[in-house]
């Protein structure tokens, strides 16, 4: 294959599917997990700490490696370190579903997530450099919706595995999809590459990143049980503080940085990035807390708590293509502004789930409402991140998209349990969790709503296409 591939088209299909099976795999493990937590809490001996790191090890990896998985993809080709990273997310997984004990879990999270961070972007950059430009927007569109159907049905698959098996199989299932991805990769995905990319690596920018992230999120986590006070927290604070600041310190002065802040002097990359943030960081608390509301405080099984979401997963299967085709025809602002204002709408409605809340009266609206908004904003925020910038860069703006919104993610899972309340409060007890969920969803309404703000302020009705110096 040598020339850009077109939606509908036989090889347009084969790269549909490698790139979206591929991205399910993160997807689904982002979310699968969540519904397993009060089993592996119970069978490991984990605390609320240690629940919080089996979420946040896999978080924090992915989030600190992303950059530099679309920067190696741009050097040394998107299909090759796409499936170097899916090769690699199979093998943590199976070190996943082994693990005795909460600290080595939490180590093979942090291997899944260095896989992750490799795949991840090689996906969405797979999709802008193979597909012809009037196709993109409608095959970003097909890859939001059916990768994103990817991780709704993780609580599904998740509770279903939980319930008549055992939670290891949440991890070992991910290994026979990724040997498929990898045959198919190798055999219909065209190699793409950036020719004028930098043959030196930003290592320095990566360790400051990861330390950024890694000190911010240790610190959030660790200051419900130990206290603001305590020195693990302030000297965490102090490293996530300094690191971040080195970090841009660091590409502000590179040669060849992995993360060329001349991007953020495009107006539709930067305020697509900021509208990510915001919406990421209220999902991130969204998946996180409803289906572990909706075990232990509603008293729903793992099956049932995974079930709840599921229209999430219609949903953005039948319309998110549709919401990139609209955002392409009258622009990605109103979709932008519309998305998040619904979705906030359905958390304050969630935020009412409490002890024996019935599934179709109290759970099924608002849940069907949530993923109406996400259906409608998903497809035309990527494309707007993705098609800011020129198709040379592809690889970085499909890495830092996805880093912002990791990140995102990352610091909710840490910060959201402290700013709701929970204190040193346990996230399996019902008395602990009940009023710290209410208050969560109040908070990731409110982030939604100042997302949707951005977007009608910052976003353009038609961004130019920018191109670095």
């Amino acid at each position: 294959m040598t020339g850009p591939v077109s939606y509908g088209t036989a090889a347009g299909r084969w790269v549909l599917l490698a790139t979206v099976l591929g991205s399910s795999l993160a997807f689904i493990d982002a979310t699968v997990v969540n519904i397993a937590l009060p089993v592996i809490g119970r069978e490991l001996g984990a605390d609320a700490a240690g629940l919080q790191w089996t979420v946040n090890g896999y978080a924090l990896s992915l989030a600190s490696l992303i950059l530099l998985g679309g920067s190696l993809g741009d050097r040394y080709g998107r299909r090759r370190v796409f499936m170097i990273g899916v090769g690699w997310f199979a093998a943590a997984s199976l070190l996943c579903g082994l693990a005795p004990s909460i600290e080595l879990l939490i180590a093979a999270r942090v291997l899944q997530g260095v896989g992750g961070a490799l795949l991840t972007p090689g996906a969405l950059a797979i999709l802008e450099a193979s597909f012809t430009r009037e196709d993109r927007p409608r095959a970003i569109g097909a890859w939001s919706g059916l990768a994103g159907v990817g991780g709704a049905l993780g609580p599904f698959l998740g509770g279903w595995l939980v319930e008549i098996a055992d939670w290891r199989l949440i991890f070992l299932i991910n290994v026979p999809p990724a040997l498929l991805v990898l045959a198919v990769a190798a055999r219909h995905v065209p190699e793409s590459r950036n020719a004028s990319a930098a043959a030196d690596l930003d290592v320095p920018g990566v360790l400051t990143g990861a330390a950024g992230l890694g000190g911010l999120t240790y610190g959030f986590t660790a200051w419900p049980a130990d206290g603001p006070g305590s020195p693990s927290v302030l000297i965490a604070l102090a490293i996530g503080v300094a690191g971040t600041t080195g970090f841009l310190l660091r590409e502000h002065r590179a040669r060849h940085p992995m993360l060329p802040l001349a991007l953020f002097r495009s107006r539709a990359f930067s305020a697509a990035n900021l509208v990510t943030f915001l919406v990421y960081a209220a999902n991130g608390g969204v998946f996180f807390l409803v289906v572990l509301n909706l075990q232990v405080v509603a008293g729903f099984s793992p099956l049932a708590g995974g079930v709840a979401l599921l229209p999430v997963t219609g949903l953005m299967l039948l319309l998110s293509a549709r919401a990139g085709a609209l955002g392409q025809r009258i622009g990605a602002r109103l979709p932008m502004t519309a998305g998040p204002l619904i979705c906030a709408a359905a958390l304050l409605w969630l935020s009412r789930i409490g002890p024996g809340a019935s599934y179709p009266a109290d759970v099924l609206p608002p849940v069907i409402v949530f993923g109406l908004g996400l259906s409608l904003l998903v497809a035309p925020l990527t494309a707007t991140a993705l098609g800011a910038l020129d198709d040379a860069h592809a690889g970085i703006a499909s890495g830092v998209n996805n880093a912002v919104a990791r990140a995102a993610g990352l610091l909710s899972v840490a910060v959201l349990p402290l700013a709701a309340g929970l204190g040193a409060g346990n996230l399996t007890d019902p008395a602990d969790l009940a009023p710290a969920y209410r208050a969560a969803m109040l908070i990731c309404a409110g982030l939604m709503v100042a997302g949707a703000a951005l977007a009608m302020v910052l976003v353009p009705s038609r961004p130019a296409t920018y191109s670095l110096p």
